[in-house]
This record gives C-alpha cells, sequence and structure tokens, in this order.
C-alpha cells in the first residue's frame, strides 16, 4: 500500500512506536522503530494520511514568507533593507516609552529575531526586512520594551501591550509558523 504524501523516514533503533510530526513549512516526518518493515509504516502513513492532509491545509495561511536559509548572499543582498526599516521605524515606535537606545545592528543570525543587551543596544535579523510591516513593527517594540524590563515578566507584556495589543498572535506567528 502506497500513498501520495510526501514524508521523511527517521529509523530509531529506540523508538517504540510510529510517531508522525508535521511541521508548518510542509514537513511530514515519520519516526520509526528500526524492527518495522515499510509495509508497516505506509500502513500507518495510509491510516494517518487524512489527519495529515488536514494538518498540512491548516498551515497554509502561514507558509513561511522568509527563506529558512540564512546564507551570507541573502544577508548581504537583505542588510541595508533591514537597516532602513529599523533606523526609519524604532524612533516613531520609541516616542510612547521615551527609552534611551544604544547601538542598532544587523546581523546574520541562525534562530533569534532580535535581541537587547543591558546597555540598551538592539541587534536585529536581517530577516526583519522581509517580514510583514506588523511583524516587524512587533519585533521592534518587543526588543525595545526589552530595554525597559530586562526580562520576558508581565511588566514587560504590558509595556510591549501599550504599542501592540494583539502581541501574542504576532509572537505565535514568528515564532510557530517558521518565518526564521
Amino acid at each position: 500500500m502506497s500513498t501520495d504524501l510526501t514524508y521523511t523516514l527517521k529509523r530509531n533503533p529506540r523508538a517504540k512506536s510510529l510517531r508522525v510530526s508535521v511541521y508548518q513549512d510542509g514537513r511530514c516526518v515519520v519516526s520509526a522503530p528500526t524492527f518495522l518493515s515499510t509495509g508497516m509504516i505506509e500502513s500507518f502513513i495510509a491510516k494517518k494520511s487524512f489527519w495529515i492532509s488536514n494538518k498540512l491545509r491548516s498551515f497554509m495561511p502561514f507558509r513561511p514568507v522568509v527563506r529558512r536559509r540564512n546564507s551570507r548572499t541573502q544577508y548581504l543582498i537583505h542588510k541595508e533593507a533591514a537597516r532602513t526599516l529599523v533606523t526609519r521605524r524604532l524612533p516613531e515606535l520609541n516616542q510612547i516609552y521615551g527609552f534611551s537606545v544604544g547601538r542598532i545592528a544587523i546581523r546574520n543570525q541562525k534562530s533569534r529575531w532580535g535581541s537587547c543587551s543591558k546597555n540598551g543596544n538592539l541587534n536585529f535579523n536581517y530577516k526583519i526586512a522581509l517580514l510583514p510591516s506588523h511583524l516587524a513593527d512587533y519585533l521592534m517594540v518587543h526588543e525595545l520594551c526589552h530595554i525597559g524590563e530586562f526580562n520576558h515578566s508581565n511588566r514587560f507584556w504590558n509595556l510591549v501591550a501599550r504599542t501592540v495589543p494583539d502581541y501574542r498572535e504576532k509572537h505565535k506567528m514568528l515564532h510557530f509558523n517558521s518565518y526564521i
């Protein structure tokens, strides 16, 4: 029995059962014990195909618009656009807070959108230039608010909510929809 679904099979000698994982970037990964036959695995996938298809379809509106590769070429292409965006928009967003911002840097980071140092220096991933404007604004507000509250406490989120009341939704979009 075969299925039209494309998936990656990972054999694990310690696994006791089959498991399927569907990711928002469209990948489907099946983890299987080494002792199971290919036929048993395909049968399992066929039984789960309706669930897998529904899960993949539910992720469609959230497909990433940003490439997952952090190549040097992509960084060099988008770095100045990111710098222009941040230096233009950050002062507008900071009017509400009035924080003292230090140095602003654009970086080629693999797993972070941004960071803030104790000195108020802000770092942003170059991919901020590729985000929809509402997510780029959220990201800048998030890092800006770390100048006032250097943690993720309720006070920090209250600061963020002053400018981005729907910050929870935007946070989820950035971190769970494979933008980076």
